[in-house]
């Protein structure tokens, strides 16, 4: 059997950095921009569809003018809840706003290798053992290609890695890595063979489709077409927008916000203009530019401020959010790496973000470090603990306790003491030992992350596919490689 996964579930308090007005504002000029500068959809199918439905279009750009009550209507069919399916039924994901699940990250090019350090470009096998390691963690609760499998044709790397995948975790997929009409026909056939057919895969979806926007205020074709076949399906999609201040969107954060909730909106309005109820996600990761070197910074104030008021505007349009928090702009698993992290999760996750995202990866999603996946689970279970707030009730004001034991005494043989000792948190990796045993091995949480991750790596079997449908996931494969290649 697999590992429980353990997530936040109905957080006990909450972090607001916008107030209803604010939000609203933000909604309405929002809705400004869409209708007066308009968004770039450079499909022609998505250009007809938005036509159909009252946007002035200019082919020659390709942008849209959609007016506001499009928008608006097109939101309000988009369901609030929805599951996200996992190989281990015991694994799905509730979507409705009162959970918090931890997930990897993608598009990673390097990995750490965890026995000898080296740093090397990611292939296949990376692929494999990341999807392992996060199969064994009980924090993470859905697996994104953290790496690219380099070693694969690049006309179907992205069917590579979910094969892999499924193949070493029965947690839910997600994906960024799809864009183009055979390879998401060929994933939606893997689906379907996993599930048992078309229509148990649209009630079950083992995956879900996430597609980034282009910033400021334009979408991929390559995306658009995938997220509509995606959606026809019945698999959950996402745009997420990376909107960068001084860059790619305005210096200031409410402006940012505009350009990324501008670019979001619209492609999410476009899937329900289409197919109306088709589960569909704001994903976001907006951060600032580095005003030294104009690199993204993966990290700082402003990011987690993103992070709560993102999800502030998805509540607002009543559906899920996949924020982008962790992958920080840290080269290896230390203290900025440590601070980045925490923030960013406890202000995600406390602002009640659905998805998390960027557990395990270095340098702005570049780099794959093993210790870095299992210490950002340290911070995760430490926020998941916060967020359960503190239960005042007659059974934990302990009163009849209390008085038994009186002035002067302990607690430590109370019935009362064993019934909920458990409760309190426990660390792994966070280093309590007394100065004098810390002194004779000068060792923490880095090595103990590694060593942790290194068991896993040579230990963990995770629940197998049946190897017929290993087999048939590479002949769908093999199949589209052939037709790609003859196209």
């Amino acid at each position: 059997m697999s590992n429980p996964i353990k997530y936040i579930s109905n957080p006990r308090f909450s972090i607001k950095v916008l107030s209803d007005a604010e939000v609203l504002r933000l909604h309405t000029a929002t809705l400004d921009v869409i209708e007066h500068t308009g968004v770039k959809f450079p499909l022609p199918r998505a250009l007809d569809i938005l036509e159909a439905h009252g946007a002035t279009i200019d082919r020659s750009t390709s942008i849209a003018k959609i007016p506001a009550h499009v928008i608006e209507d097109a939101l309000k069919l988009a369901p609030p809840a929805y599951t996200l399916g996992a190989r281990d039924h015991a694994q799905d994901l509730l979507m409705d706003g009162q959970h918090v699940f931890l997930g990897t990250d993608g598009c990673g090019v390097e990995v750490i290798d965890p026995f000898t350090g080296d740093l090397h470009r990611s292939a296949k096998k990376d692929v494999s053992d990341c999807a392992r390691l996060a199969d064994a963690l009980e924090e993470v609760s859905f697996w994104w290609a953290m790496v690219s499998a380099q070693d694969c044709p690049s006309e179907s790397r992205g069917l590579h890695e979910l094969e892999a995948a499924w193949n070493q975790t029965t947690k839910h997929l997600q994906t960024e890595s799809l864009l183009h009409k055979g390879e998401i026909d060929a994933a939606i056939e893997m689906v379907a063979l996993l599930t048992g057919g078309k229509e148990e895969a649209r009630k079950h979806p083992l995956l879900s489709i996430m597609q980034c926007t282009i910033s400021p205020l334009a979408h991929d074709p390559g995306s658009l077409e995938a997220g509509l076949i995606a959606a026809e399906a019945g698999l959950p999609v996402g745009y997420m927008t990376m909107a960068s201040c001084v860059s790619t969107g305005p210096a200031t954060l409410a402006g940012n916000l505009v350009v990324g909730n501008a670019e979001v909106i619209a492609a999410l309005a476009l899937i329900q203009m289409v197919y109306p109820g088709a589960p569909v996600f704001y994903a976001a990761a907006q951060t600032s530019m580095d005003l030294r070197t104009g690199a993204y910074t993966g990290g700082g104030p402003e990011d987690f401020l993103f992070g709560a008021a993102t999800n502030q505007l998805a509540d607002f349009y009543h559906v899920p959010l996949s924020m982008g928090a962790f992958a920080t702009g840290a080269k290896q698993p230390d203290w900025q790496a440590a601070i980045d992290n925490s923030f960013s999760s406890f202000m995600a996750s406390a602002s009640g973000a659905d998805m998390l995202l960027g557990c395990g990866l270095l340098q702005g999603s570049k780099i794959l470090s093993y210790e870095q996946m299992v210490m950002d689970c340290e911070i995760y279970s430490i926020v998941r603990k916060m967020l359960e707030g503190i239960l005042v009730d007659e059974e934990h004001l302990a009163l009849d306790v209390i008085q038994g034991i009186g002035p002067g005494g302990n607690f430590l043989a109370q019935k009362h003491t064993r019934q909920h000792m458990k409760e309190l948190w426990l660390p792994r990796l966070m280093d309590r030992r007394p100065y004098e045993q810390w002194l004779e091995k000068k060792d923490g949480a880095r090595e103990w992350a590694g060593q942790r991750a290194r068991d896993i790596l040579q230990n963990h079997q995770p629940e197998p596919l049946d190897p017929k449908l290993a087999a048939e996931l590479k002949k769908i494969i093999t199949t589209y490689e052939r037709q790609a290649i003859n196209q």
